[in-house]
Formats: structure tokens, sequence, C-alpha cells
């Protein structure tokens, strides 16, 4: 869970925003904390009629929350974001721009830059694939999208059956979904999301149980036809043994091939 602190960066982030949110809907998967409940509880005095809070009496995972949250949400133009990182302050006065300029694109992410403890200190930025085919065609092996970067259409989400449980991959897999019913996304390739990787990134992504799940959702979208038979081997051979190095070597090689200094 993430501490009171890191949710606090995240809801002024929002709150701060050139052009502000009509709303901000929480979901609090199960009872939080007390400090928790606590900055809920400032931030909604000091930000009236802004905030609305969906509470799930326990936790039912990432797939369901997200789900919920989304039926919840007044507007057709829903921006994603995780408790503990952070928008920058344009970010979505660009992405709302993007999609008003594009009304072809369904779904606007960005680049990330990536933090420890505090904003600027490591200066590391996860890149994403730009246009539409680069996205469909680097989907087959890896998520195209930083989910908490994402602006999408409600309609067209929930036209795909909106999120579902899968373990790890519940934004992977509405992206495939999306992308076999003929959506369109876009990546701004400025970081737009500080994202906070000092809270166990690489040990989520590591050991059996990942290794596990990663292999139950490559089966899926074989099955769903958006992979070949070859892609899948490729995707499994490539991807499970990584699961299985020393952490420090995990984290050199997600350095190496999917960020930038």
């Amino acid at each position: 869970m993430e501490a009171p602190d890191f949710l606090r960066d995240s809801l002024d982030s929002l709150a701060k925003q050139k052009l502000p949110p009509t709303e901000i809907v929480l979901v609090k998967d199960g009872p939080l904390t007390k400090e928790l409940d606590n900055v809920i509880d400032f931030f909604s005095r000091d930000n009236p009629n802004l905030l609305k809070t969906v509470s799930l009496e326990k936790n039912y995972g990432l797939g369901v929350a997200l789900a919920k949250g989304l039926v919840e949400c007044k507007n057709e133009l829903v921006a994603r974001m995780d408790a503990d990182d952070i928008s920058s302050p344009d970010r979505f006065e660009k992405q709302i721009a993007y999609l008003s300029d594009h009304p072809e694109i369904d779904v606007v992410g960005s680049s990330t830059e990536e933090f420890m403890n505090k904003p600027g200190d490591s200066s590391i930025l996860k890149l994403v694939p730009e246009h539409p085919n680069e996205i469909y065609a680097a989907a087959k092996m890896r998520n195209p999208m930083n989910h908490m970067t994402v602006v999408f259409r409600k309609r067209r989400v929930i036209e795909a059956g909106n999120y579902t449980p899968m373990p790890y991959f519940e934004d992977y897999f509405l992206w495939v979904r999306m992308l076999l019913m003929g959506a369109k996304f876009y990546n701004i390739q400025t970081p737009l999301v500080m994202a906070r990787v000092g809270n166990n990134m690489i040990g989520k992504r590591h050991g059996l149980k990942y290794a596990t799940h990663e292999i139950s959702y490559f089966r899926k979208i074989h099955q769903l036809k958006f992979i070949t038979k070859i892609q899948f081997l490729k995707a499994i051979f490539l991807r499970i043994p990584t699961r299985f190095l020393p952490k420090g070597l995990l984290t050199y090689v997600y350095k190496v091939l999917l960020r930038r200094n």
C-alpha cells in the first residue's frame, strides 16, 4: 500500500493541473489505513465537490477496482493515475488537446520519467512507441503503453469489455482487446508523468508467481488470435527466463532495454 505522502503528492498533482479535472474518482480497493483515509479526507475538504470515492468492502484486485471506478466516471474522457505517481502540470492540457485534435485516436499515453525518492533524482525515461502502427506491432511482445499516463475515451473501453481480472496484466489485456476491435493508440513522447520506481517495482515482476501469470496472459491473447503460435513461443522464450534472474540483474535488463538516461 502506498505511503500517505505518496498519495498526497499524487492527488495534489491532479488538483494543480493547468487544465483542472472536473472530478477525481478514487477507488478504495478494500479498507485502508487510518493515515491514508486522513489524506483522502483532508484532500476532499480542501477541494470540495472534486473527489468522488468508491469504497469496496474488500480487496478485489486491480481489474475489478478499475472497472468499478470507470463506471462511476461521469466524463467521456478519463485519465488513469496511480496513487504513488505525479502528473506534470500540463499533462491533461496536452492529452485532452491531442484527443480533441485527433478524433480517430481512442487512447493517448506518454513516456514517463522515473524516480526513486523524489522527482528528478534519476532522470531515467521509460520510452514507448509513438504512432498507432508502431504501438500495434509492439503490443505483440510487450505492453506498448505506460498505464499511469493514459487518457482514453470511456465509450471505447466499455465497448471492449472494460477492465477485467488479469493479474499483473489488466491494462495490457484491455489494450489488446481494444486493438482487436480497431481502436487507435498514440503516445506523446514527452514524459507527462513522473513514476515512482522505488516501491518494489522489480520485485513485483520477479519470481514464479509473476511468470505463471505471464504465461497465462500470453496464452490468452494467443487464443484471441492477437498473436501467432510462433509469437507466443517467442514471448515465453524471451520473457520468462528473466523472471528468475537475480533482482539486481533484472533491474539492469529493464534499464538497458526499456529505459533511456
